[in-house]
């Protein structure tokens, strides 16, 4: 089997009210993720993420078996970067995205879209917080298919789920794929998108 991450170590540092990773970047400043649908502790389902160096950068461990109530998505030591909280009561299915582990000010709104038309939306991410220069992003395409995009307001691509191409005639499947983040998107935040679209949609 193709070896899925090639090296273990990592760092991360903070920015303004989300932590984005390091990571090697390509010419036109994105930054190109591995994620792997798999968590690396025995018994567990989660996500583990690796830069285009092969360095683990994220990960998230879900204890259990079915859909989760709350993910944290964690840098390579463990430490909580951002939670997402399926929000209770809500119409529609919604997630709550949090800084760290707080639990009272969350930072965006994702909203499963639901249209009885042929859409190609998925969701929406609303800022609730956070001051000028917050915005919000579209996402759409397919997430089951692995190829989505994520707009910005401006109809910009800033971020993109994307199939892994095979190696030496090795394919990956549905549970190894690219996320591709421009600069105009944090890191952190894209990786929260991803997981919730997987609540939402697997």
């Amino acid at each position: 089997m193709t070896r899925v991450y090639p090296n273990t170590a990592a760092s991360c540092v903070d920015l303004p009210s989300l932590p984005a990773c390091c990571g090697a970047t390509r010419e036109d400043g994105a930054v190109v993720l591995t994620v792997w649908r798999k968590s690396l502790l025995f018994s567990c389902n989660g996500f583990t993420v690796f830069d285009a160096e092969g360095n683990l950068v994220f990960r998230v461990d879900i204890y259990g078996s079915g859909s989760a109530g709350e993910l944290v998505l964690m840098d390579s030591a463990g430490k909580p970067l951002v939670t997402a909280r399926r929000k209770k009561l809500s119409l529609g299915e919604t997630w709550l995205v949090y800084n760290g582990e707080d639990a009272d000010n969350p930072l965006y709104s994702v909203k499963r879209q639901v249209s009885l038309l042929h859409c190609k939306g998925l969701a929406h991410v609303t800022p609730l917080r956070g001051g000028s220069g917050s915005a919000g992003y579209g996402v759409e395409g397919s997430y089951s298919r692995r190829s989505c995009t994520v707009y910005d307001e401006r109809r910009r691509a800033v971020a993109e789920i994307q199939r892994k191409q095979a190696v030496r005639g090795v394919a990956f499947g549905d549970d190894v794929f690219r996320l591709v983040v421009q600069s105009d998107l944090n890191t952190s935040l894209a990786m929260a998108i991803v997981i919730v679209l997987d609540q939402m949609f697997r």
